[in-house]
């Protein structure tokens, strides 16, 4: 069945894109008085309450990776499958930065596909066939960073290297490239998941005693915080955890860097103000109790991050498309493997109020098996200019924007 047909079959259209944050910092809610800090800063007696070291661990784990296939590439030097399997699992201190191989107890396999709405309590189709499945995926992916490495050039049904300008590329003998399939899937499956699923589940959030504790101000034993107030910490360190905003180039990483490229474009102009916003006011709800506020502030979240998503996808698909008629499609490949990613960071997504995606897993596998239909997959140019319109209009259309919109996003 192709994407279109199941889209037909699906829940209505649900417009994402016109959801907006109030941007005054000043709450006054029934029984409530507090202000909402104009930074991500919360301190107890004077100190930091803020605590999301794991979460930035993980962030730079991922990056390692994605660095090390570049870097291989780049000197046409052999990928070592084993090394990034290590550095999936964090096993055998396989980093170069010796504070990630001190976090022995903080991995990124474990937290793929690993959310209590989905992959626990199988809440938005969520089992653990498909966790076990989309680990493999993964690993599966290292193992193709390695057989395209070492400097055969890539063709196809052949796994090689292509030397796109000045930077060179490892792609599959389908022609996807492992590494961009890596980030940006790893963006959802882990990422994301964990941000939506988890972290911001009332499930976790109001668990126990949770919400008695931080009415209450019980803190978590030798910590300055509430348990629910790191587990919201937690949350925003998926997003922001990575980021040096102190640095001569401001340094931003993964969600927060795709936060920044789609808020770029006017047509979603509000977006970045919109999260930084709904992820301090939920943080400054949960200090002074107010939990319909912070709920509020959850779906916004839940929202905006799969407007992110979707619009990265098109925006991909898009590129990919006008690059299909450069070196018999090879120079569209990198794009379209973004874009691929993205389409799979959709099945991560959580609509409020309903513990589903807003495309489910059905809807996004047929996306990618239509994507990868045609003969040797991506290599298949004819097909994929047939395909790709159709594809793009229909993600877009399914989240509430154009596909003219999402292709002015840089």
């Amino acid at each position: 069945m192709t994407f279109r047909n199941v889209l037909l079959a699906s829940l209505p259209v649900v417009a994402l894109f016109s959801v907006s944050c109030s941007d005054d910092d000043s709450i006054q809610e029934p029984g409530f008085d507090y202000t909402v800090p104009s930074t991500y800063t919360f301190e107890r007696n004077g100190t930091s309450t803020v605590e999301y070291g794991g979460q930035t661990n993980r962030i730079l784990m991922l990056d390692a990776m994605g660095n090390y296939i570049k870097n291989q590439a780049a000197a046409d030097a052999s990928v070592d499958v084993a090394k990034l399997y290590n550095m999936y699992s964090n096993s055998n201190t396989p980093f170069d930065e010796a504070s990630l191989n001190a976090a022995t107890d903080k991995q990124l396999k474990n937290k793929t596909a690993a959310s209590r709405d989905f992959f626990v309590n199988f809440q938005g189709g969520g089992s653990t066939t498909e966790q076990v499945s989309v680990r493999n995926f993964f690993e599966t992916q290292l193992t193709n960073a390695g057989s395209a490495s070492g400097g055969v050039l890539a063709s196809e049904g052949v796994a090689g290297v292509y030397q796109d300008g000045s930077s060179k590329r490892l792609f599959a003998a389908d022609g996807l490239e492992p590494q961009q399939v890596l980030l940006k899937g790893m963006m959802g499956a882990c990422f994301l998941d964990q941000v939506v699923n988890n972290y911001l589940s009332t499930a976790v959030l109001d668990e126990g005693s949770n919400r008695d504790n931080n009415t209450n101000k019980v803190l978590e034993t030798g910590k300055n915080y509430t348990k629910m107030e790191h587990l919201w910490d937690e949350a925003y360190g998926y997003v922001y955890g990575a980021d040096d905003l102190t640095a001569a180039i401001p340094v931003y990483k993964f969600w927060s860097s795709y936060i920044n490229q789609v808020d770029a474009d006017s047509d979603f102009g509000t977006l970045k103000e919109d999260l930084e916003l709904a992820f301090r006011k939920g943080r400054a709800a949960i200090v002074a109790g107010d939990y319909a506020t912070r709920d509020a502030q959850i779906a916004i979240i839940k929202q905006k991050l799969a407007l992110v998503s979707a619009v990265r996808a098109v925006f991909y698909l898009k590129e990919g498309k006008a690059k299909l008629v450069t070196d018999s499609g090879k120079k569209a490949f990198h794009a379209l493997s973004e874009g691929y990613g993205f389409i799979m960071s959709l099945r991560y997504t959580n609509k409020p109020a309903t513990n589903a995606p807003y495309m489910s897993k059905a809807e996004v596998d047929a996306v990618l098996s239509e994507l990868m239909g045609g003969t040797n997959g991506l290599y298949d140019v004819d097909y994929l200019n047939v395909h790709i319109d159709d594809l793009a209009a229909d993600i877009a259309t399914r989240f509430g924007f154009t596909v003219e919109q999402a292709q002015t996003v840089n």
